[in-house]
């Protein structure tokens, strides 16, 4: 097994403390399944881990505001032109590095991996996202990337810089590779193939070359035995916008469905079936696996793909249902992992929140341009009761939305709103409105399946809670608010910021994604 460097044994032993569960193996036909956990990053041992005495607020005013900042940023995503051994199969595999994944909302509200590349093998702290496509680590940059995060108590953590001269392993890709999508910017064949992937807000992007190495991986069963991928991936030796000042800074893991990505490359070796599943669970806690094409009786609708110039994960919402009342819709929406919030434009919005609103029994609130919801309540008691949401998708498949809303408490009274945004242009389906799923994206039969999960074992979905009940749970007290600024770590205490929090209901509320904001103020980047 390949050694690993000193910048990557830290990562690998910060993420090695965030193991509460084992990885399940599962398998799926003749193909291998390939699975890890995703972790709550705010579990107890994690907080005991960091030393945080007086975590961030979760739900204030500027929690929602930044989450929304930051969806605005990932939802705006672009791809720009652009610039396997028999004997391993049918087995389980997992990353060698370790098969837990986990949230990071200071770094842009995704879930990370640790993933090792090359030889010797260097770990890579990189976000998982199924809106994008290429997977692309920092790679021979200086100014141009993060090097390293500063924790709140002062300890520094070094991040790899990936180094094709620095790996036996590495092979440039040429411009006539059939994976080079950038081939007119290339001066000949033999050239090496550039990349580019484009973000369209806040300047975001990132830049290099492509090139090919190995991916360390491991079958997961009671002989685990260490085999190694061959992939195509962007050696990023230039990085702008958020992914330098909070946004995958070590590197993105593109699911998406375009033949770059690593689902897409994985599949074509024949090491897993093409498909993949994520799941949210209620508690921040979840699993991904590679070649999960789900149950026989999940629910399923069709991929949109013959109406798309560049594919993506979009389905056909048909109708909408609010407790009570039905409307009849027909709109294509995407799902989207790197999405925090559900953002709808109209008629969809309109209808949603017009038919909650119908239905709420609390007493609504005056707006406030601080809180990015337009929808939102007062509750006089500990109990609330809010109108159940179901999608309709094309082919009369139901989605059960089982946390429509997101509670607030400013320590003496609570809130709730329903967590859905208006968005001017597309439709996302967020991962608010994902939690309590297993979420299915099979590339082979082109359908998006789900299933109610708590991302242990699949359970049935009439025992599942539709909406959040009781909640007593007293909030933090201190709101923490980020702080970037380039070359200086430093962390910054929003002293004067409005005490608002989140509240935990005994079951279904609280928005996976957003709990894992509270990191926030752990690591600024440096």
């Amino acid at each position: 097994m390949a050694s690993v460097s000193t910048k990557s044994s830290v990562i690998i032993t910060l993420i090695i403390v965030f193991l509460v569960y084992s990885p399940t193996v599962s398998y799926c036909n003749e193909f291998q399944t390939f699975g890890y956990e995703i972790h709550h990053r705010f579990s107890d041992p994690v907080k005991g881990m960091m030393g945080v005495d007086d975590l961030p607020t979760v739900g204030s005013l500027e929690y929602y505001e930044a989450m929304v900042h930051r969806d605005k940023v990932f939802r705006g995503r672009g791809l720009a032109e652009k610039g396997g051994d028999d004997d391993v199969n049918k087995q389980l595999a997992t990353f060698s590095g370790g098969n837990e994944t986990f949230r990071l909302a200071s770094l842009g509200f995704l879930h990370y991996a640790n993933v090792s590349l090359g030889t010797p093998s260097l770990s890579f702290l990189v976000a998982l996202d199924t809106g994008s496509d290429l997977f692309w680590v920092p790679c021979d940059c200086s100014n141009n990337c993060v090097r390293s995060l500063m924790t709140r108590s002062g300890a520094e953590i070094n991040l790899s810089i990936y180094s094709s001269d620095s790996s036996s392993t590495s092979k440039d890709v040429s411009c006539n590779s059939s994976l080079c999508e950038l081939q007119r910017g290339c001066f000949e064949p033999s050239s090496q193939c550039p990349y580019k992937v484009l973000y369209l807000s806040n300047n975001t992007a990132s830049s290099g070359i492509l090139v090919e190495d190995v991916l360390h991986l491991t079958t997961d069963n009671h002989k685990p035995k260490a085999f190694d991928a061959r992939i195509t991936f962007g050696c990023g030796q230039v990085q702008t916008g958020s992914f330098l000042d909070g946004a995958a800074p070590n590197g993105l893991f593109g699911l998406g469905m375009d033949k770059t990505s690593v689902p897409s490359i994985l599949s074509s070796k024949g090491l897993v079936a093409d498909s993949f599943s994520m799941c949210f669970g209620p508690d921040g806690v979840g699993r991904i696996s590679f070649g999960d094409k789900g149950s026989t009786d999940q629910e399923e609708t069709p991929f949109n793909i013959l109406k798309q110039q560049h594919p993506t994960y979009n389905v056909t919402v048909t109708q909408l249902s609010v407790e009570n009342n039905l409307s009849d819709l027909d709109f294509n929406a995407i799902f989207d992992s790197g999405t925090s919030f559900t953002y709808l434009n109209d008629p969809a919005y309109t209808a949603i929140c017009d038919s909650f609103d119908s239905q709420a029994i609390h007493e609504r609130r005056s707006p406030d341009p601080r809180i990015p919801f337009e929808y939102c309540y007062d509750v006089s008691s500990n109990e609330l009761l809010v109108p159940n949401v179901t999608l309709i998708m094309e082919g009369g498949s139901k989605f059960n939305v089982y946390e429509p809303i997101i509670v607030i408490s400013n320590g003496a009274s609570y809130a709730y709103c329903l967590g859905v945004v208006k968005s001017p242009t597309v439709n996302i389906i967020g991962q608010n409105f994902m939690t309590g799923q297993r979420i299915v994206f099979d590339r082979e039969k082109m359908v998006l399946g789900w299933k109610a999960s708590n991302c242990d074992e699949i359970v049935d979905p009439s025992t599942q809670p539709r909406n959040p009940r009781n909640s007593k749970e007293s909030p933090p007290a201190t709101a923490v608010q980020p702080h970037f600024t380039p070359g200086t770590p430093r962390t910054g205490l929003n002293s004067g910021a409005p005490q608002f929090s989140v509240s935990k209901p005994q079951n279904f509320y609280l928005l996976a994604t957003s709990l894992l904001m509270l990191l926030l103020t752990i690591l600024p980047i440096v």
